[in-house]
C-alpha cells in the first residue's frame, strides 16, 4: 500500500511517498481504509521537527483522517465492515482528565497517523462519523473541530454568551459553528475582507479587520459595552495572548490553543490574576468528547468548512498551500474513492 512517511525534520523534502506492506488488524483492532485526510497548524511544524513530543521519525504524518472499516482483528468491537468511521487525534485518551500517556499516542507524531491507504488502529480509539458528511467533510473533524469542542464546551458555554475567536483558520471557523450551535454571539477577527465576507456568511455577528484596527481588543470592548466577552479561542500565542486578555470580562476564559504568533516580548499576565480570568490550555480532546460532538455536528446539522481538496499524489502542494496561510478552513488530501 501507498503511505507518506516522514524520515527526519528537513521540512517538505522530508515528506515521501513509500510503499509498505498491508496491515493486519489483531485482537480488538480495526483495518480501515483511508478516504481522506487533512491538515493542520501542527503538520507544517511536524516535518521541521518544531513540536513536543512528536519527534519519532520515521512516521507517517497527520492526525486527522476517515475511511471505511475493512477489516476486524479477534474479539468483540463495536463495529463492522463498512461503517464510516474517523480516529481520535490520542489513540490512548479515551475520556476524563488527560495524562501523559494519551500525550504520547497522538497519530501522525508520537505514533504513525493517518496519511496511508490503510490503518489499522485500537477499535477503542475509533468513532462513527455523522451521517450527513462526506469523507471530506468528516476528515476535518478529529484535530480543529474537536479542539474547538474542547475549549466552548469545557468554558460551559452558553446563549447569550459572546465568544471571540482570532482568524479564520480550522479551529476558529469550526468554534464559530459551534458557538452560535450553543446560541452564543460571535465576534471574530480577519485581516482580510473576502475572509471575514465568508465568516460572516458563517454566522459571526461581528467581524474586527486586525489590520485596519491592530488594537482590536479595543474594538472587542466597545462591541461588548465595555465588558469584554465570556471566552476567547486564543490561537496566537504570545503575540496576541495579552490583547485576549484585555478583551475578556471579569472571570471570563481564555482557552489558548496555538502558537501562530510567537510575538517579541512576554505578555504581560498581571490582569490575569486581577480580573480572576482563567487560563485553560486545551489540547485537542478524548474519544468520548469526539462521540459528544459527533452528536451536536448531526443534531445541527453542521458541515465542516473545506477551503480545497487536493489528490493523493499532490501531498505536498496540500502542505504548501497550508503553509502560505491563504485558506479559509480547512485543507484535504483525498486518499481514496468512496
Amino acid at each position: 500500500m501507498r503511505a507518506y512517511r516522514i524520515d527526519s525534520p528537513e521540512g517538505i523534502q522530508a515528506l515521501k511517498i513509500v510503499n509498505l506492506p498491508e496491515p493486519t488488524p489483531g485482537p480488538g483492532e480495526v483495518l480501515i481504509a483511508v478516504k481522506a485526510c487533512s491538515l493542520n497548524y501542527r503538520d507544517s511544524l511536524l516535518i521541521q521537527g518544531g513540536y513536543p513530543r512528536n519527534r519519532t521519525y520515521p512516521v507517517i504524518p497527520l492526525s486527522d483522517g476517515a475511511g471505511e472499516v475493512v477489516g476486524i482483528g479477534p474479539g468483540f468491537t463495536r463495529f463492522k465492515v463498512g461503517d464510516r468511521v474517523a480516529a481520535n487525534f490520542m489513540r490512548d485518551w479515551l475520556g476524563g482528565p488527560i495524562n501523559e500517556h494519551a500525550l504520547l499516542s497522538s497519530l501522525g507524531g508520537g505514533i504513525n497517523g493517518m496519511l496511508a491507504e490503510r490503518v489499522c488502529l485500537p477499535a477503542h480509539s475509533v468513532v462513527h462519523i455523522p451521517g450527513h458528511l462526506s469523507f471530506e467533510e468528516a476528515s476535518t473533524l478529529p484535530c480543529a473541530a474537536l479542539t474547538a469542542w474542547n475549549a466552548v464546551t469545557s468554558a460551559n458555554t452558553k446563549a447569550g454568551d459572546t465568544v471571540l475567536v482570532l482568524g479564520t483558520g480550522g479551529v476558529s471557523i469550526f468554534a464559530l459553528q459551534l458557538a452560535k450551535a450553543f446560541g452564543a454571539r460571535v465576534i471574530a477577527t480577519s485581516g482580510s475582507d473576502d475572509k471575514a465576507a465568508k465568516a460572516k456568511a458563517l454566522g459571526a455577528d461581528s467581524i474586527i479587520n486586525y489590520r485596519k484596527k491592530p488594537e482590536w481588543h479595543e474594538e472587542v470592548r466597545n462591541l461588548t459595552g465595555g465588558v469584554g466577552v465570556d471566552l476567547v479561542l486564543e490561537v496566537g500565542g504570545p503575540g496576541t495572548f495579552e490583547r485576549s486578555i484585555k478583551a475578556t470580562r471579569v472571570g471570563g476564559t481564555i482557552a489558548l490553543i496555538g502558537l501562530l504568533d510567537m510575538g517579541t516580548e512576554p505578555p504581560n499576565i498581571i490582569p490575569l490574576l486581577l480580573n480572576a480570568q482563567k487560563v485553560h490550555g486545551i489540547y485537542v480532546g478524548s474519544v468520548a468528547m469526539f462521540e459528544d460532538m459527533n452528536r451536536a455536528i448531526t443534531v445541527n446539522q453542521i458541515r465542516p468548512v473545506i477551503d480545497r481538496v487536493f489528490p493523493f499524489e499532490e501531498t505536498r502542494q496540500a502542505y504548501e498551500h497550508l503553509m502560505s496561510q491563504k485558506h479559509l478552513g480547512k485543507i484535504v488530501i483525498r486518499v481514496g474513492e468512496g
